[in-house]
């Protein structure tokens, strides 16, 4: 491989250059240093970034990007920084593997580029397709809706409730867990177009958090003291003699359905108003988006296809999506067994995944692709750095330092799957085509991964070229219970460009 002297090393950036990785030295850690010495050069801590572009932050008072609170997206802006930097023509084509719910298509759709996207989550699909669609709709068919379903009322004589899943009992107000049900019923039974009853969907969606006992908590849901699963727990707690779950609001005031509801309706009302008398020249561009996982459509593109790249995929930090939106996946009628089986197609990123090599390899013979299957898996596990990484973490097991030994096959899986993503990226996109991808350094049982080299290591064996890698000024903290143990080591949080 070639030495990179793309950049002068930056001397300031010392504080964001990791020397140890393995605490109190227990492991053996010279692969990681050397990829630390080796993109140290290209690596720019930068103000360009920050926490909030690189997050939804920026999206909550966006125009059509706000119409789906989703926590784990980043920002029209950064979309919009990365396509100039990567010097994106009109009609050229993007692609985003982890689409979310859509950002990076969007802000293609409104300067005229392609894109074509995949995610494996139903909200999603209804997402995309809404935000898609904002110079198609008919205002006075939006207007209609706002009006009809304000003056409707639910019959005191109603019975159905929404759907809920193990995880989701109780999470609603007798009466909204009801209106969220006759709603659905009411929008499924009228006689509004099929786009204007996606849409009104999707402000069910975007209103479910707000009228819940739930909050969206980093790993989990964050329950309310109000919610009937709290005070059952704490009458139970009282009975054993436990101390009870403290009083804890998610919010002060637990909002009405119908009225969030139409709420919702005016505030995309306000946007597609805003865009269709704004931006009547933009959105000419087409999105294609596949509910799918990437690691089984990439594989289909044709070879040199793609312009550019820019996603994120999710991060190797243990939260498990189909946990943080149980609310959205039960109320589109996903049960328990559902959920489970839609966790195992995310790529591997909580202590419950299992790997996907089998079913990788099973794939690519069915599409007469096995000499790729092995040429890509026999570059993961010849990755020096990876290979270390693993050794360290079942040492760290022995230790009794992890405290999940789910972590080790996530860390596996994590880099195995992003490894097959990375391969085919290369050989879809175009000569001098650039990737983008936004990624989170973590640390466990005391063991630092640098995710962005790690990362950039294997893009670069399989024929990137690393461009850059910028670093956020702000960087990450480490859990509670790691820094009692081995201390505070702030972690990067990095965005990688590498050219083919």
């Amino acid at each position: 491989m070639q030495q990179l002297n793309l950049f002068e090393y930056n001397w300031d950036n010392d504080e964001y250059i990791i020397e140890n990785f393995s605490a109190n030295g227990l492991c053996q850690e010279s692969a990681r240093i050397a990829i630390e010495k080796r993109y140290t050069p290209i690596l720019e801590v930068t103000n360009k970034f920050d926490r909030q572009i690189v997050s939804y932050q920026l999206n909550k008072h966006n125009p059509l990007h706000s119409w789906l609170k989703y926590k784990e997206g980043f920002s029209a802006e950064l979309v919009s920084i990365l396509l100039e930097e990567m010097n994106i023509s009109k009609g050229s084509t993007i692609l985003d593997p982890f689409m979310g719910s859509g950002t990076t298509s969007l802000v293609c759709q409104m300067n005229n580029i392609n894109s074509i996207g995949y995610d494996i989550m139903p909200f999603s699909e209804i997402a995309i397709n809404a935000k898609s669609n904002v110079l198609n709709y008919d205002i006075s068919e939006i207007t209609s809706i706002i009006e009809e379903f304000s003056a409707i009322k639910m019959p005191e004589s109603y019975s159905k409730k929404i759907s809920y899943v193990t995880i989701t009992k109780s999470a609603y107000p007798e009466f909204n867990e009801k209106f969220i049900q006759f709603a659905t019923d009411w929008i499924s039974e009228s006689h509004y177009s099929n786009e204007i009853k996606n849409l009104f969907i999707l402000c069910i969606l975007n209103s479910l958090e707000r009228c819940s006992y739930t909050a969206k908590d980093g790993q989990y849901l964050r329950w309310d003291s109000r919610s009937l699963k709290v005070i059952n727990s704490n009458n139970e707690r009282q009975q054993m003699g436990r101390k009870i779950i403290s009083p804890h609001f998610c919010r002060d005031i637990i909002e009405n359905i119908q009225d969030t509801i139409i709420q919702e309706l005016h505030h995309v009302l306000l946007d597609i108003k805003f865009i269709q008398n704004n931006f009547k020249d933009k959105f000419s561009a087409t999105v294609h988006f596949q509910k799918c996982s990437a690691l089984l459509e990439l594989p289909k593109l044709d070879d040199s296809t793609i312009d550019g790249v820019i996603t994120s995929p999710p991060y190797c930090n243990r939260y498990d999506y189909t946990r943080i939106y149980a609310l959205e996946l039960a109320y589109l009628g996903l049960n328990d067994n559902d959920i489970k089986n839609l966790r195992q197609c995310l790529i591997s990123c909580t202590v419950e995944s299992i790997s996907k090599l089998s079913l990788l390899k099973e794939y690519y013979n069915s599409i007469n692709a096995s000499n790729r299957f092995n040429y890509i898996l026999n570059h993961v596990q010849s990755n020096n750095s990876f290979k270390e990484v693993m050794m360290a973490l079942n040492l760290r097991i022995n230790h009794g330092d992890l405290n999940n030994n789910g972590v080790i096959k996530m860390i596996d899986g994590y880099f195995s799957e992003l490894a097959f993503v990375f391969a085919e990226l290369h050989r879809i996109c175009k000569k001098g085509a650039i990737v983008a991808v936004v990624n989170d350094n973590v640390r466990y049982g005391g063991e630092i991964i640098p995710v962005d080299f790690i990362s950039t290591s294997l893009a670069e064996q399989f024929g990137f070229t690393p461009v850059k890698i910028y670093c956020l000024r702000q960087q990450k903290g480490n859990s509670s219970q790691q820094m009692k143990k081995f201390g505070r080591v702030a972690l990067r949080k990095s965005i990688t460009l590498w050219k083919k």
